[in-house]
């Protein structure tokens, strides 16, 4: 028993290599896989809705005979809502309330100042016109990520929220479209896919073009986000789920082994990493993982999950915790001991921490209030959670007096001639002479 996760010791010669090979992960470098996501792409800016159609079709056993069966009406998704139990509703309610009150927070305003010259410098901000949220379907179906996704574009001030979400053989889950009517989003088509991403990102002649692109989807959906940036912008490539746990002192180990699952179960693909220096509290975790396993009802999928991307791993002690913590950059970071926030100034990359024994990252997925549409494969080292500065842009503002221009006027125009720009250069002298 307790030998279905691998275990790793820091002390091992060659633990670098090992654990390097652990992390190597590549979501969309397939190239069968870029090739037929690229011509879905060109099929779908010739052909518009019709190819959209006939391959919602062909892919989702969609039975919509024309384009205007695809897209759901504000009725449908206010009766939705109206048909939850007052228990999910509430609950639902609660989560929507609690991601807005920590997105509202985040909202950011334009500012400006009179510089000693006495021009005016500043920024403006301001929403994106229109963006399309991508929402799993199917056997993935989130009404969650409807919420991370349309709470904080609306919190921003979108003008028009596009939901995309797939609806293989006509189904979909009503609290995804219950939490479409709660979070405000202005219309829903039942696509999915590369060819969803093709068309919020092109246009057909009933979807329109979007400015940007968010939320998760399978590798075609992630290889399309890939090949249309530029185009519009998106949020991210989003692999596959993480979570790594760091524990020591006091813990249950059944609960840490039910945190490592509650990623696992996402995908055969995630990954769920155990960091410890205590080997008592390894052996029990271990242990726990495969009592849970025996009744958990995605139990296949979070055990090929932990048998092949999943390890346990054996550290001399805090700060060499944290150095690896560093290395991973992981989605979801538990920290589950008693001097957590102090560990957590040790952490410079992580999409979420989760802080102390009792903040499972479960509540993250949600209803805490920070978004869960988190960076994956490391690239926490230099990407952030979604939030509302995701659906907001920047200007910059200048504005010079016409004294204050004189000084600005002469260092440009002296710079402008080292780079041998004669317009520039005159340009800016006229100001000045």
């Amino acid at each position: 028993m307790g030998k279905l996760m691998r275990r790793l010791s820091t002390q091992e010669p060659d633990f670098k290599q090992v654990f390097a090979d652990l992390l190597a992960f590549e979501t969309v470098s397939d190239p069968e896989l870029l090739k037929t996501v690229d011509q879905i792409i060109a099929d779908v800016r010739q052909h518009g809705d019709a190819h959209v159609l006939k391959l919602t079709q062909q892919f989702d056993r969609h039975p919509a005979h024309q384009f205007s069966d695809l897209e759901l009406s504000q009725a449908e998704l206010k009766a939705a809502f109206e048909g939850l139990t007052t228990e999910v509703r509430e609950a639902l309610e609660m989560a929507a309330n609690r991601v807005r009150e920590f997105h509202q927070a985040q909202k950011q305003d334009g500012w400006t100042y009179v510089d000693v010259l006495g021009n005016t410098l500043g920024q403006k901000v301001t929403p994106l016109d229109r963006v399309g949220i991508y929402v799993p379907g199917g056997l993935a179906s989130y009404p969650s990520s409807v919420l991370m996704n349309a709470v904080p574009a609306h919190v921003a001030g979108v003008q028009e929220i596009i939901m995309v979400v797939p609806a293989p053989n006509g189904e979909l889950n009503p609290l995804v479209l219950a939490a479409a009517y709660l979070a405000g989003v202005h219309r829903v088509f039942t696509i999915g896919g590369a060819q969803a991403v093709a068309a919020l990102a092109y246009g057909t002649e009933t979807i329109p073009q979007v400015d940007k692109i968010t939320g998760p989807g399978n590798r075609f959906v992630a290889a399309a986000k890939r090949a249309v940036f530029g185009q519009v912008g998106i949020d991210m490539i989003a692999g596959p789920s993480e979570i790594l746990v760091y524990a020591e002192g006091q813990n249950n180990a059944k609960w840490l082994a039910m945190d490592l699952l509650s990623q696992a179960e996402h995908d055969a693909v995630a990954q769920a990493v155990f960091i410890t220096p205590d080997e008592q509290l390894l052996n029990e975790v271990a242990q726990a993982i495969e009592e849970h396993l025996a009744a958990l009802p995605k139990a296949e999928i979070a055990r090929t999950s932990i048998a092949n991307r999943g390890a346990l791993i054996l550290v001399k002690d805090r700060a060499e915790g944290a150095a690896l913590i560093n290395q991973v950059a992981p989605e979801h970071l538990m920290l589950c001991l008693d001097e957590a926030q102090e560990m957590s100034e040790d952490i410079r990359h992580a999409g979420a921490i989760f802080m102390g024994r009792y903040t499972p990252e479960a509540i993250g997925d949600y209803c805490a209030g920070p978004n869960h549409v988190l960076p994956t494969s490391g690239t926490a080292r230099f990407s952030s959670p979604l939030g509302v500065y995701d659906f907001q842009k920047r200007s910059s503002l200048i504005m010079c007096s016409e004294q204050g221009v004189k000084p600005l006027a002469k260092t440009a125009d002296i710079l402008a001639q080292q780079e041998n720009l004669d317009a520039h250069a005159r340009s800016a002298r006229y100001r000045y002479q």
